[in-house]
């Protein structure tokens, strides 16, 4: 097992590739409980050895759509299909997939070592092929000094990698992620999530990984799904979904950004500007298809902004003056909540890159919150 070179890496994009087939399919699935819709006409390709992230609000059908490539609830409508084969109504443990479950679902009752084996066991898998592929696997998440220890004797963190070689061990074509980190402290989970994107290359397998963590599922994932109500709003790589979201709900899911609201009056040689109600003149490069008098929204994440005592800017657009509402020191960068005369919060984030600073910005100060043309974005709904 080897990683793939940084070439491989910048170049797998199988969804752009007309001949790909995806490993699983969503066509046309809909899934109704009762009277509520969790999953509403849904069509979704995932690719051999790819990373995918699931991401949205509690309640938006993320965990039903994976339970359905499980095999633990079958769609009201349409079809799940994997590696070419329908598996809508096949049962659970005929499917080669294995899920891990985010409270670990470890036998509490047999050590690590016995637990991994379990799987293989009921398989009736040789005792010396389970005693090699149990070895790989302690290896493999660097369990090897545990094997022998219950799961009561062991941290959050060991459980994980625990749960996560049993989830291994049986070789499945895909392994089911759902919020697998989120017992972890924010540390351990960071460290933990470098740790699967390393094991998920090596091995090959795919990944898909349901989230409510924004971070995480940009920190993991090759592709992201954002979801809402049953519904897929939005398909693309962590950077696309934050540097060119569809709309505003996936803008504002994914990370800090702020909006101003106006009307486009002007969109001459792909440059908008945008005059909102109280007189402020914001110009933006874009590509985007906006008509004379249409009402926009320009949108900019907080790192993109700046804050200063003074006005940087000398055309009389992309600047407006307020007042240090809030600050929030975070060791890396500091958070600035900017309250401006016509009363909306902007916020802003600055990298602190000395130690210390002879003028700190602070409280109830009057500044600058300036920006240039190719900061934001504009979004049309």
């Amino acid at each position: 097992m080897t990683k793939p070179t940084a070439a491989e890496r910048e170049k797998f994009e199988p969804w752009n590739d007309p001949t790909a087939r995806p490993l699983v399919e969503f066509r046309n699935v809909t899934k109704n409980f009762g009277s509520f819709t969790a999953v509403d006409d849904l069509s979704l390709s995932i690719y051999e050895r790819e990373f995918f992230a699931l991401l949205g609000p509690s309640g938006c059908g993320k965990t039903t759509l994976m339970r359905m490539v499980a095999g633990f609830c079958e769609p009201s409508e349409g079809e799940v299909w994997l590696a070419g084969e329908n598996i809508t109504h096949m049962p659970p443990y005929q499917r080669p997939v294995n899920m891990m479950f985010q409270s670990y679902a470890l036998f509490p009752h047999m050590n690590i070592e016995q637990n991994i084996a379990f799987g293989l066991k009921q398989e009736k898998m040789a005792k010396s092929e389970i005693a090699d592929r149990v070895g790989e696997m302690l290896t493999l998440t660097k369990m090897q000094d545990f094997a022998k220890r219950k799961p009561d004797q062991l941290s959050g963190g060991q459980k994980q990698r625990a749960a996560l070689a049993r989830s291994l061990a049986k070789q499945p074509k895909v392994l089911l992620l759902d919020e697998p980190l989120g017992a972890l402290d924010r540390k351990l989970r960071e460290e933990t999530q470098f740790e699967l994107m390393d094991l998920q290359e090596r091995l090959g397998i795919t990944f898909m990984i349901v989230t409510h963590d924004q971070e995480e599922a940009m920190t993991v994932a090759d592709r992201i799904a954002v979801m809402e109500q049953g519904k897929l709003i939005q398909i693309a790589s962590p950077r696309d979904i934050y540097e060119h979201p569809g709309n505003r709900y996936v803008a504002d899911f994914v990370g800090d950004i702020n909006f101003i609201e106006g009307i486009a009056q002007s969109t001459n040689d792909e440059l908008i500007k945008i005059e909102t109600a109280d007189g402020l003149i914001v110009e933006c490069n874009s590509a985007a298809s906006i008509d004379k008098n249409q009402q926009v929204w320009f949108a900019a994440r907080p790192e993109k902004l700046t804050v200063s005592r003074e006005n940087p800017v000398v055309t009389g657009s992309n600047a407006v003056e307020g007042e240090v509402w809030d600050i929030a020191y975070l060791g890396d960068m500091s958070c600035y909540n900017i309250r401006t005369d016509a009363g909306k919060i902007l916020k802003v984030t600055q990298l602190n890159h000395s130690r210390t600073s002879d003028a700190p910005i602070t409280w109830e100060e009057r500044v600058w919150v300036s920006w240039t043309n190719d900061a934001g974005m504009v979004l049309t709904s």
